[in-house]
């Protein structure tokens, strides 16, 4: 049953909704609509000028509408007035195919149609720095060896702690938080769910982290190599692909336990075409000169 946005408001106390978007470079993109507007927003979307989206337009093109999807909406528990809600682009009626949100939907369709049904879990990585970015936010974060250093981590448990607090009530099931291999770098780790679920509750997680570092004074960020000298910050994906969706699901398609390694014969296909394709893969997945600075 899909969630009336205005009800969802009047039930919880909100007063804005955030129309969110992820634009090309994995930015977030968003207005900030006031409940009495959100009626119309979920049935229209919101207006934004296609060439300042971030997804390759050019002021040739026409205004592009953020539809919110009302399933992904979350109530900002650092800010309970405001909500947040994931939205599909959309431009003369047709959804925006390079936007990021729509790609995943389209191949989370075609993967169903052949009865697969993929499910993800993400180990997000972030600096924590200074706020204007020009130095680690513990000047005593120094260890040659640092990763997992439980000194440096509850130096910076009040930040670590509210994240973890706000997963918890969302219902997330955080299981793990701890101190990266370099200095001033975290790791935090949370429940695997259906790949949509998972990519609207990673883009969530870079902006509560960033809105939660900034109300503690530092400045978060996920950018590939934010210090140099330093290991950079990564997202491992875990991937799986299911029988089915959602509760339903039984048998993980990747799993055989009669063949070697316990691996299927689509998970040897899956593998395969990642080492085939990941030079091309590169080109999405790292597109800035940023992910190979070093």
């Amino acid at each position: 049953m899909t969630t009336d946005l205005a009800a969802f408001a009047a039930e919880n106390g909100v007063k804005y909704f955030m129309i969110s978007f992820t634009d090309l470079f994995g930015g977030q993109r968003a207005k900030l609509v006031p409940v009495q507007a959100i009626a119309g927003m979920q049935e229209e979307g919101a207006g934004f000028a296609g060439f300042a989206t971030w997804l390759d337009m050019t002021p040739a093109h026409p205004d592009m509408l953020a539809v919110p999807d009302p399933s992904s909406v979350v109530q900002l528990p650092w800010k309970p007035e405001v909500a947040w809600v994931a939205a599909n682009p959309v431009m003369e009626g047709e959804d925006v195919a390079q936007a990021p949100r729509n790609v995943l939907r389209s191949l989370i369709d075609e993967a169903a149609s052949e009865g697969l049904h993929v499910k993800t879990g993400v180990e997000c990585e972030y600096f924590l720095l200074t706020p204007d970015g020009s130095a680690l936010s513990d000047e005593f974060d120094t260890a040659e060896k640092p990763c997992y250093d439980q000194q440096a981590v509850m130096r910076r448990y009040d930040v670590v702690r509210e994240i973890c607090d706000y997963m918890l009530d969302l219902g997330w099931g955080p299981y793990q938080n701890d101190h990266e291999d370099a200095n001033g770098q975290f790791e935090m780790n949370w429940d695997f769910s259906a790949a949509l679920v998972t990519a609207d509750r990673h883009s969530f997680f870079k902006f509560m982290t960033k809105s939660v570092a900034e109300r503690h004074g530092f400045r978060a960020t996920f950018m590939p190599k934010p210090v140099e000298g330093l290991t950079g910050n990564g997202c491992h994906a875990h991937i799986s692909v299911w029988d089915a969706a959602g509760d339903a699901a039984k048998v993980n398609m990747f799993a055989d336990d009669s063949m070697d390694l316990g691996l299927s014969e689509k998970g040897r296909n899956f593998l395969g075409g990642i080492m085939k394709h990941a030079s091309g893969m590169a080109a999405i997945t790292t597109p800035t000169v940023n992910s190979y600075r070093r």
